[in-house]
């Protein structure tokens, strides 16, 4: 019989504040993370400070923020009124300490529980808060959580406001990097949500007019049917068109400015109300999906006291707009049946273009519902959870942080696959397998999706035929080998999903997993090398007389020793689309039939790997 541990009262811990975040960080900030995903731990540190300083311009103090991102170093300035003096160290180590707690002064703010700054406090390396109001201020340093230093009040000239410095601690997060692409979207979200909001983010300043119609249109990157209808009313915010191009929903949602990137009552309201309005108008019942196909939403709502389905507060899960009260699902029924009703009224040659498109989807869906059935059919058959896709454990407890950690590795052939399978983390690694190289997708429609086997079968392992919502992996790697084949399979993956489906790249949830190249080696010591500079770097630390070996394929790597690879130390490259570079242009250019412009850009661009050669 196994031993069992002696339960008693030496067995039962007391933590303080910090300890208790520091040994459960993915509790408060969700997944921990390198950086690499926008949804990582990092972001969140960053949010829940200028969450504060947006919390203080919703109030009507201080119209710009001032961000600083060096390394690994944020620095968030505001001019608000500045923490009250005597309390500056307890609303950063305190927990349940803040003023968000009387709804008087902050009625519907995001954080209400007093836990967000105290976070990050806790989950950095160093970190510093000043505080400046009538005249004088005081200064906080911390360690790892720990006061190290505190100021008396001192006189003072500078306006009046907060300054919070942190540095992300690099035992929680490892050797994180901030991606500027994600933090910039961030921020753009904050001034689109708040017009009339300044933010100075490294001496760039962002800036909206038009709230969240500039958000949709910063955000479009293929042509629409109609323009941008917007509308404002009271505690709503809506702006919406359709894509003439894409298929799926795209939908930007938040709440008291919270970007709630997994939807909620709010998203599933203006679904419902949209959709209803919509046969309503045409006195028509049209499929629920040939109205919301192609369909593009910013959506943002303010809500008294939100309740969020997580800490890091991604889904709304509140029924009604203030307790006891209106709940949202007839609030915004109600401004949507009457505004959009009036809109389209008024501008019939909108209405015109919108019944064209539904008739058009309409007419795609049922095309495609006999190549559907005998799709399913095929999936089925091959048994796709035994043959193709090796499937991980996580979808079958309810452990949130743990689905935030999913990955599926795509990738070629039966060594490659083998070698991850074998190394792998079964709780959260699930490993698909391609047979070849996948088909060109460019300009196709989505019935490839159904009548090719890979995509079909890709499609399925992901779930993502109806709706990313129901996406049954966080992070979706391409695991190709560092050689021309694999990096055209990359090519095309890449393009399959931009095609058909842009939100898993627009969302952050495409990676393309980086193996070294090189093991670089001796008696003592083995380092693993991604990059020439690297190899060169190795060389000097231990030697001219070391053993390089060059990994030519992942089917080269043995399993022992790709798990240092796919584990902790995990190296991926976001995929990250930027609206100038329009999914349709760049898809035109790099994978349609421009060959001689194509060719020219390859010359120009040529790097030569000697190694390689």
């Amino acid at each position: 019989m196994a031993e069992t541990a002696i339960y008693s009262e030496d067995s039962i811990r007391t933590l303080d504040w910090k300890e208790h975040i520091r040994v459960r960080p993915g509790m408060y900030v969700g997944k921990l993370g390198d950086g690499a995903s926008p949804d990582d731990g990092i972001y969140v540190l960053l949010k829940e400070i200028i969450d504060n300083s947006i919390d203080e311009f919703v109030m009507g103090f201080g119209k710009t923020i001032e961000v600083k991102v060096k390394d690994k170093t944020v620095t968030v300035r505001d001019y608000g009124r500045g923490i009250p003096l005597g309390k500056v160290v307890d609303c950063v180590s305190k927990i349940n300490t803040g003023a968000k707690y009387d709804s008087k002064i902050f009625k519907k703010t995001v954080g209400l529980n007093g836990i967000g700054t105290k976070a990050v406090n806790a989950l950095s390396s160093d970190f510093s808060i000043k505080s400046i109001r009538e005249g004088k201020s005081k200064d906080a340093i911390f360690k790892n959580g720990s006061l190290i230093n505190e100021s008396q009040y001192e006189d003072t000239s500078y306006r009046k406001g907060t300054i919070v410095t942190f540095m992300p601690d690099e035992n929680i997060f490892g050797n994180y990097r901030f991606v500027d692409e994600f933090v910039e979207r961030l921020l753009w979200n904050y001034v689109f949500l708040n017009r009339g909001l300044t933010i100075l983010y490294n001496g760039q300043r962002l800036y909206s007019e038009n709230g969240i119609s500039d958000l949709l249109k910063k955000n479009i990157d293929a042509p629409t049917i109609y323009p941008v209808v917007h509308i404002v009313e009271d505690d709503l915010e809506v702006a919406f068109t359709h894509s003439a191009t894409q298929y799926s929903e795209q939908f930007f949602s938040f709440v008291n400015g919270q970007h709630t990137v997994q939807g909620g009552t709010h998203q599933a309201a203006f679904r419902e109300s949209f959709v209803k309005t919509i046969r309503d108008f045409y006195k028509k019942d049209f499929d629920a999906n040939d109205i919301k196909t192609s369909l593009i939403v910013a959506l943002s709502i303010k809500v008294q006291e939100p309740v969020f389905e997580s800490q890091t507060k991604t889904k709304l899960g509140s029924q009604h707009i203030e307790p006891g009260g209106t709940t949202i699902r007839n609030y915004v029924g109600e401004i949507l049946k009457k505004r959009l009703d009036n809109y389209l009224h008024i501008n019939p040659d909108v209405a015109d273009a919108l019944l064209k498109k539904i008739l058009q989807s309409e007419k795609e869906r049922k095309e495609l519902a006999n190549i559907k059935k005998t799709a399913k059919e095929r999936v089925k058959k091959a048994n796709i959870h035994n043959k193709k896709l090796r499937d991980c454990k996580v979808h079958y407890n309810d452990n949130h942080s743990k689905r935030l950690e999913s990955t599926l590795f795509i990738t070629e052939g039966d060594s490659a696959s083998g070698s991850i399978t074998k190394a792998r983390d079964v709780n959260t690694q699930a490993v698909f397998t391609l047979k070849g190289k996948p088909l060109n997708c460019y300009g196709l429609s989505k019935k490839v999706v159904y009548e090719n086997e890979e995509f079909n079968l890709l499609q399925a392992a992901l779930n993502i035929e109806d709706s990313l919502e129901n996406l049954r992996y966080n992070n979706v790697v391409i695991a190709t080998d560092a050689d021309v084949d694999g990096m055209h399979i990359r090519l095309l993956l890449i393009t399959f999903f931009l095609q058909f489906f842009p939100d898993l790249v627009r969302n952050g949830h495409l990676y393309i997993l980086q193996t070294p190249l090189y093991r670089v080696r001796n008696k003592k010591k083995t380092i693993y090398c991604y990059n020439e500079n690297e190899r060169i770097n190795s060389l000097n630390e231990l030697g001219e007389n070391a053993e390089i070996t060059r990994f030519k394929g992942l089917g080269e790597i043995s399993p022992d020793e790709f798990g240092r690879f796919i584990g902790k130390n995990i190296r991926l490259d976001p995929v990250i689309m930027r609206k100038e570079n329009g999914i349709s242009e760049m898809l035109k250019f790099y994978m349609g039939k421009n060959t001689p412009d194509r060719q020219n850009f390859i010359i120009d661009n040529l790097k030569f790997d000697l190694d390689m050669v």
